[in-house]
């Protein structure tokens, strides 16, 4: 075991020196569109053509992306104080764009967290009254689950999930060294992807139309990486048959982006699991995640004073959801 947890230290931290060399070339690269730019007598713009720049200004009042629909069953991952299990099972009227979930049973909802009853209530104060309103409503609500290992729990044996989601995910060991941290949340999200692999609902791979959009060199090399562009929904008419998705949302600020998490879901490195080889997922979309359009939710951190709300999840930058399927999921 000592053996094979350093294989994957190794391909990890190989990993990382190969997306932080990719990073600097690609600064490089900017510096000199900008310089070629300033030559030239146009303005310059890092990233973007001054057009694009007008769009970027309006990102905010763009429509948000939901990802969910009233027929999904959706399983939810280290929800802390369970403030968005909540505001999913209860979406605010006055926001048009959840008004199709009020049509979701809240009994097609699983919320889990990684803490104990106990742990939970004292880490969130507010978490107990929360629990109490979601299990009224009937959404299920499960204690002590391991992200990682969740054909562990035995209230998730055997069952399939259209969405697994997790907002904000962090292994939370408080590890000062930024290489170290790294490595221990890579190796936490790639112990999630291997273990939700076998809770995914089986079908087709879902349909995803990109908007079309001008781009400069930097953001089609980060495309043809990553698949890293704003999508509208998943078309509709096909839900029923589709496979299973999973659901990430990350701060898109270092040291989350040095996750490099559609690359860990694309192409990981291998396994030491030899009974559970690490799957591959192909990345449907990204899009930026808005906490505001979900009422009464609020982001808690995972350790510490952080837990009580008032850590930082990255200065700067935007919250963004990842959504991935299966590469190799077999059709029922």
């Amino acid at each position: 075991m000592g053996r094979a947890n350093k294989s994957l230290r190794n391909a990890l931290q190989s990993q990382q020196t190969r997306f932080k060399n990719k990073e600097k070339a690609s600064h490089a690269a900017q510096i000199a569109e900008q310089k070629a730019r300033k030559l030239v007598g146009k303005p310059a713009v890092i990233g973007n053509s001054s057009k694009g720049k007008r769009k970027e200004s309006s990102v905010s009042t763009r429509k948000p992306t939901i990802p969910f629909q009233s027929t999904d069953n959706i399983l939810l991952i280290g929800e802390g104080n369970f403030s968005f299990a909540r505001a999913l099972a209860r979406p605010s009227p006055s926001r048009t764009e959840l008004a199709h979930l009020a049509h979701l049973p809240p009994n097609n909802i699983t919320a889990t967290t990684y803490d104990s009853e106990d742990d939970c209530y004292t880490k969130y104060p507010d978490a107990q009254d929360i629990v109490a309103c979601l299990r009224e409503w009937g959404v299920e609500v499960l204690f002590g689950v391991d992200a990682t290992k969740l054909e562990w729990n035995a209230a998730l044996k055997g069952r399939k999930w259209s969405k697994i989601v997790w907002n904000f995910p962090h292994a939370g060991k408080g590890i000062n060294d930024q290489d170290r941290n790294i490595l221990s949340n890579q190796t936490l999200i790639l112990g999630f992807l291997r273990s939700a692999s076998r809770f995914l609902k089986l079908g087709h791979v879902p349909t995803v139309h990109r908007r079309k959009k001008t781009k400069t060199f930097r953001e089609v090399e980060q495309d043809e990486e990553t698949s890293d562009v704003d999508q509208i929904p998943i078309e509709s008419e096909a839900l029923e048959s589709s496979r299973g998705t999973v659901l990430i949302t990350l701060r898109n600020v270092p040291p989350y982006t040095l996750w490099d998490l559609p690359k860990l879901a694309k192409n990981p490195p291998p396994s030491t699991h030899s009974n559970s080889p690490q799957p591959h997922y192909i990345i449907l979309r990204s899009f930026a995640f808005y906490r505001d359009i979900w009422d009464g939710y609020q982001h808690r951190m995972t350790k510490g004073s952080r837990a009580h709300g008032t850590g930082k999840t990255g200065e700067g930058g935007e919250d963004r959801t990842w959504e991935f399927c299966l590469k190799d999921a077999p059709n029922p």
